[in-house]
């Protein structure tokens, strides 16, 4: 007898240096919390808009130690069905979630598997 599989979605995010160090001492399980002024967080749908990000913005942010990375991840497809696929570009490509600072720790909790680390630029 096999045991039903949970639909999972999976999603990619670009982070800085400091936030890979963070996700890499939760045992790339978890994304840390959001500073003060970033109220909201965006995993993004395609590998193509987050290697954008960590290429063309994160490498040119002193915030983010000049370096991008781009991270991948499953999400458990039922909590992540509460929030809006949130299109903020051209032609589908830039798709992402937007995740109140608040309900980081239970989107933390529905991620499914570890982080993966996809790519780096410098």
């Amino acid at each position: 007898m096999t045991t039903p599989t949970k639909p999972i979605v999976t999603l990619y995010r670009p982070v800085g240096q400091r936030e890979l160090e963070l996700i890499a001492e939760s045992g790339f399980a978890a994304f840390p919390p959001r500073l003060p002024e970033q109220p909201i967080f965006y995993p993004v749908l395609n590998e193509e808009y987050a290697t954008q990000i960590a290429r063309d913005w994160n490498t040119n942010d002193a915030a983010s130690g000049y370096v991008g990375y781009v991270t991948r991840f499953c999400m458990d497809a039922d909590f992540l069905s509460r929030y809006e696929v949130q299109t903020v570009g051209r032609n589908g490509l830039h798709e992402e979630y937007w995740i109140p600072a608040d309900d980081l720790p239970a989107f933390n909790a529905a991620i499914v598997g570890k982080i993966e680390l996809m790519a780096t630029f410098q």
